[in-house]
């Protein structure tokens, strides 16, 4: 039986990953093993960022909260606390979102819940 090569698939699967490694520094672009492990390691990387990216927009929403709260005498945690008792639906973006573009609603929510 003569041997048979799967050449097609092959290259398919190179072209992928070198069309990924394009715009890479030196080798990192040109050579399939070397452009194969920096793709590699550039999807974990994404990976993980996208994991971290959840992490810093809630710290920034809130950090954004926390400043708004503080100008009208409160802290985060006595904010999210009455907020919590008040039975406001509300989520950390939402709040943040409106602690900077409208403060005017986000002081109505705190008179709301301080009396």
């Amino acid at each position: 039986m003569p041997r048979s090569t799967n050449a097609v698939a092959r290259k398919k699967r190179r072209k992928k990953i070198m069309k990924m490694a394009k715009g890479y520094f030196g080798a990192r672009s040109r050579q399939y093993t070397v452009a194969k492990n920096a793709v590699e390691k550039a999807l974990q990387y994404a990976y993980v960022g996208r994991k971290l990216k959840k992490r810093n927009f809630r710290s920034l929403w809130i950090q954004r909260i926390n400043a708004a709260a503080r100008q009208h005498g409160l802290n985060y945690s006595q904010f999210m606390g009455l907020i919590h008792k008040n039975n406001i639906e509300l989520n950390r973006k939402v709040l943040a979102d409106l602690a900077m573009n409208h403060p005017e609603a986000f002081e109505a929510i705190v008179k709301k819940i301080k009396s």
